[in-house]
């Protein structure tokens, strides 16, 4: 027997004054899954790279140094021990 059929049989044998309680929980579970469906999407902040989050700290440290990646010199050695 299909499910649709089992509830229009539980509620034929409910006195009617309980039918409207029965039909208001329906309208409930239809505005419930309306509203579920429309939910807002997240809204992401922007995506930033790490030059731009981190501007306010370029150039913070007093250093003679100029940009070592422009200098292939000083890269030379990087991660070796």
């Amino acid at each position: 027997m299909l499910t649709l059929e089992i509830a229009i049989q539980k509620i034929q044998q409910l006195p009617p004054d309980q039918w409207q309680k029965v039909l208001e929980f329906i309208e409930f579970l239809e505005y419930q899954s309306s509203h579920h469906q429309k939910a807002p999407k997240t809204i992401e902040p922007p995506e930033v790279s790490f030059a731009e989050a981190a501007k306010e700290f370029i150039g913070c440290l007093d250093s003679d140094l100029e940009d070592l990646s422009h200098n292939p010199q000083y890269l030379e050695e990087l991660g070796q021990k």
